[in-house]
């Protein structure tokens, strides 16, 4: 590549970057998941759109998908609240493995006699659009104030159930005879096991040294951590686990750890998980050929109403027998099955792998992902709604970041209260901070000054809390429970754990 061509290259993704990113304004107005507008933007720029490019390499966009995967998985675990999934695991493990199962069973079981698939073909397509998209789901639910045990259960499991899905996709698209079932379960279930152990240890391991080691500046937080991520993926694969299953739980690990510069850290993930995601869709969107879809498109439909309306309802209702949850909360985790670009990456590995019309399969998978997210995406909030299912006037979390100080001994806590936070009307003495926590500033309207005991706290302010190493959890614990619960957070059970907290001092 020359430096002309170099220069020409940036310009066009920099055009692309700016458009996709003024796209996001429509997507939020719009209630569509983004997905869909940057797939767009790649049909636009290829072949039979105004671009013309021809892209045909299905073997580099499994590559970049892939790549762009871990670092949504990245985003997605960064920001998950273990408090959140730790009550949902258990259902969410059911849903990743014996709902793929089912989900996988009754659509390749459709596409075989009301499409006319073969068996193979079939069996490849229910594996593909059995796994629910990591990107499309925490882009949607974390805009929709729906239960904790809802929104823990469905990020865990798109979290998940991408690796025995890989797993299945691989072992159908052989060229060869495909393993028997029980030798398929034993590579899923060591493969996880694999992928989790290292996971948790690579997790952990990064947590603990990153918040016993001051780094010589703020910026580098965010690339140790997404580092370490992206470590994890890569050490899992390389032991033969799988490393979707190791980035996601390592990077919960490194999301809940209390890591200095969090909110910084979460930042940076953000707009990697954007570029991700901008990237990724894209490609996929120039690797389509939008003139050949028109033979596939009723045959997508088909798979797709099959999928949405009896295999993913009968897999969340067969894994979540054992919990007991209402039948309101399972309709809505029926609905909320999102697909978006795994399943249309997932779609490249028979056509690089040289299965006959594999093609075909991949037109039909891009149709179903494309036509459903648009049925899906804009009405999960409305079917909340006729549930009866959220919390819009819940607490809001309050958004805290560390500094450490290394020689003092001590940690910086800058503290910023949302619109919902119960801290608002709180006086600063009724924080109850444990002994070795201030308060030492408070920023309103511009205006900063140093507050006395009597000072009641506002929406919209920001605090600077000093706190000594030994107190420095206690005292975060301390004001995310009154930010949850006011001043009544002791009595409401909430009280943080701090000292002193429960006295009523």
């Amino acid at each position: 590549m020359t430096v002309h061509q170099l220069n020409e290259l940036l310009f066009v993704c920099a055009l692309v970057l700016l458009v996709a990113v003024a796209a996001v304004r429509i997507s939020s107005r719009s209630g569509l998941p983004s997905l869909l507008l940057y797939l767009g933007i790649g049909v636009v720029m290829g072949q039979d759109g105004l671009g013309q490019v021809a892209f045909d390499d299905a073997g580099l966009t499994q590559v970049i998908g892939y790549a762009a995967l871990v670092v949504i998985l990245a985003e997605g675990g960064l920001g998950t609240k273990w408090k959140e999934i730790k009550p949902a695991l258990p259902a969410a493990a059911v849903l990743s493995t014996a709902g793929v199962a089912v989900s996988v069973g009754v659509t390749a079981t459709a596409a075989h006699y009301l499409v006319g698939l073969d068996w193979r073909p079939a069996l490849i397509i229910g594996a593909v659009v059995s796994s629910t998209d990591a990107a499309a789901v925490f882009s949607v639910l974390r805009k929709v104030p729906l239960p904790s045990r809802v929104t823990g259960a469905l990020e865990a499991e798109s979290g998940f159930n991408d690796a025995p899905v890989v797993i299945l996709v691989v072992a159908f698209s052989t060229t060869g005879p495909v393993d028997s079932w029980y030798v398929l379960l034993g590579k899923i279930l060591l493969e996880l096991a694999i992928g989790a152990a290292i996971g948790l240890a690579v997790g952990f391991l990064g947590s603990y040294g990153l918040r016993h080691v001051a780094l010589p500046a703020s910026g580098l937080y965010p690339i140790a951590v997404m580092a370490i991520a992206v470590v994890a993926y890569a050490a899992g694969a390389m032991a033969h686990g799988s490393g979707f299953l190791a980035v996601y739980l390592a990077s919960v690990i490194l999301g809940n750890a209390r890591l200095p510069h969090a909110p910084a850290t979460r930042g940076f993930a953000e707009g990697l998980g954007w570029l991700a995601q901008i990237g990724m869709f894209v490609l996929l969107g120039m690797l389509v050929t939008p003139h050949e879809l028109v033979d596939d498109f009723w045959p997508a439909v088909i798979v797709g109403l099959v999928l949405t309306m009896v295999a993913r309802p009968l897999s969340v209702l067969v894994s979540l027998v054992p919990f007991r949850i209402p039948w309101q909360e399972q309709a809505l985790m029926s609905w909320a099955g999102l697909r978006g670009a795994v399943p249309v990456i997932l779609a490249t590995i028979p056509m690089v792998s040289g299965i006959e019309g594999s093609e075909k399969l991949f037109n039909i998978v891009f149709v179903l992902v494309v036509v459903y997210t648009l049925v899906q995406g804009p009405t999960l909030p409305w079917l909340a709604r006729a549930l009866r299912l959220g919390d819009p006037a819940g607490a809001a979390d309050l958004g805290v970041e560390s500094a450490p100080l290394e020689r003092l001994r001590g940690h910086l806590l800058s503290v910023a209260i949302p619109e919902k936070s119960r801290m608002h009307g709180v006086e600063v003495a009724e924080l109850r901070l444990p002994p070795g926590a201030a308060v030492t500033l408070v920023v309103r309207d511009e205006r900063s000054f140093v507050p006395g005991p009597t000072t009641v706290l506002r929406r919209g302010d920001e605090l600077l809390v000093v706190a000594t190493d030994p107190v420095r959890d206690a005292a975060e614990r301390r004001l995310r429970a009154v930010g949850q619960g006011g001043k009544l957070a002791d009595w409401l059970g909430t009280g943080g754990g701090g000292a002193g907290a429960g006295t009523g001092r």
